[in-house]
């Protein structure tokens, strides 16, 4: 049974879905997916066309959003939004340590979570489309990975589109992980040597909490141990438009002084286990090299194996001399899972999906290359999550794909830019612009 109430101008309805587990086997085991509904106040009784809203992940349920803000504002005011928290996320029968026990043993939740990927996610959205719309097409607009949604859905279903909107999210067709990865790390580079550009005096604090976490055990208090990978794992948040103003503040009070000597602050520790905990998106970590598999070949922890291909990462290194410390981001490795309380139990199905060698393709290049869905993609300049270069060739890959390549915003750029990134990528791909 549907919800519906109100926020400042905005009509909510609560909607549940019911689809099949594996899509090539509809009579099989089921799963429940969740999604909630939106349309402007003012054209509550109004036939308008939908959008259904893919968001970033792997494993990221949708914006909450209260009231009309950033896009979502943009879009209410031609179009009844669906904003749909992909299998495994949000209420979407969530995938985590305290559920998928449920599925048994590692081996067992390690299929399962084959499941979980860009074409599943797909077919949820051509299950539920004529329940929605009554079979008519739908605008989707893909956020990171839910870009990479976008173009498996121009592949495996283009007739369920009206248009297709990409921002920050255009996939290679067909690179291994390995070729992510190794396109990555000089670019997480970069945005490092921006960041200390812009702070220099964050150069001394980074090296003085990486010394002392490589000579102390240090445990937050959720659990989490704070080691000097995990803190370099921070720079992640170098991919987003307040990333490396938010990376400042939390460097600059790292220490208190107490009886014991100086130690690190109860606030920085507080701040850094809600940014390195895995908790309310564990898929993200699951799943995340799993998006990039597409043939026999298995990922293999793939960044960790990289990593060791660029020794500037390498904390103890870096201290020894006088360079300064390179955080990471935007990358999954094994240890992950020895630290992180919420991921500890799933480290075994995490070793199996990543031994894994029977990924199947997620994008079709024919298809693609035939393409008849309008479509645009904002394309941010040496974004930090999804490289520029791969994301371009993929563009002239798609045909009448329009792009928009900017700097004026981060990877986040949807939510930074609101109305504005939309209003751009719909006159594009309406070739109004």
């Amino acid at each position: 049974m549907s919800v519906s109430y109100r926020q400042p101008g905005v009509v909510l309805t609560d909607r549940r879905f019911t689809v099949p587990l594996d899509h090539a086997d509809p009579t099989g085991e089921t799963i429940e997916l969740y999604a909630r509904e939106a349309v402007a106040s003012d054209k509550a009784d109004q036939d308008l066309p939908w959008l259904v809203y893919l968001q970033g992940g792997p494993g990221g349920k949708a914006d909450r959003f209260v009231g009309r803000p950033a896009w979502f504002g943009r879009a209410l005011k031609e179009y009844r939004v669906l904003l749909l928290d992909q299998r495994g996320t949000g209420a979407s029968t969530p995938a985590n340590r305290q559920t998928l026990p449920l599925r048994g043993g590692p081996a067992e939740q390690a299929d399962y979570l084959a499941h979980f990927r860009a074409d599943a996610i797909v077919r949820d959205c051509e299950a539920i489309r004529p329940q929605v719309t009554g079979g008519a097409p739908w605008t989707v607009l893909g956020q990171s990975f839910g870009g990479f949604c976008t173009v498996a859905y121009l592949s495996l279903a283009p007739e369920g589109l009206s248009a297709a909107l990409i921002t920050g999210g255009l996939p290679s067709l067909d690179a291994h992980a390995d070729d992510v990865y190794r396109a990555a790390y000089p670019r997480i580079e970069r945005k490092v040597v921006a960041h200390y550009a812009r702070y220099p005096q964050d150069v001394e604090r980074a090296r003085r909490i990486a010394d002392h976490l490589l000579t102390h055990d240090v445990v937050l208090p959720n659990g989490y141990r704070l080691t000097v990978e995990a803190f370099q794992s921070l720079g992640i948040m170098l991919g987003g438009g307040e990333g490396s103003h938010r990376l400042h503040f939390l460097l600059e009070d790292a220490f208190v002084r107490t009886a014991n000597g100086h130690e690190l602050s109860d606030a920085f520790q507080e701040q850094a286990q809600g940014l390195l905990s895995y908790a309310g998106r564990p898929l993200y970590a699951l799943v995340h090299e799993a998006i990039y598999g597409q043939d026999a070949r298995p990922t293999d922890w793939s960044a960790e194996r990289v990593r060791a291909e660029f020794p500037r990462f390498d904390a103890a290194k870096a201290l020894a001399g006088d360079e300064p410390l390179l955080f990471t981001g935007e990358s999954i490795h094994p240890w992950m899972f020895d630290c992180d309380p919420a991921l500890r139990p799933l480290r075994e199905t995490a070793e199996l999906l990543a031994a894994r060698t029977d990924w199947t393709p997620l994008y079709d290049p024919a298809r693609l290359a035939a393409n008849e869905v309008p479509a645009a993609a904002a394309v941010y300049h040496d974004d930090m999550y999804v490289d520029t270069a791969h994301a371009l060739t993929t563009a002239r890959a798609i045909r009448g794909l329009r792009t928009w390549v900017t700097d004026e915003f981060e990877h986040d750029g949807v939510r930074a830019g609101g109305p504005r990134v939309l209003d751009r990528l719909l006159a594009l791909a309406r070739d109004e612009a």
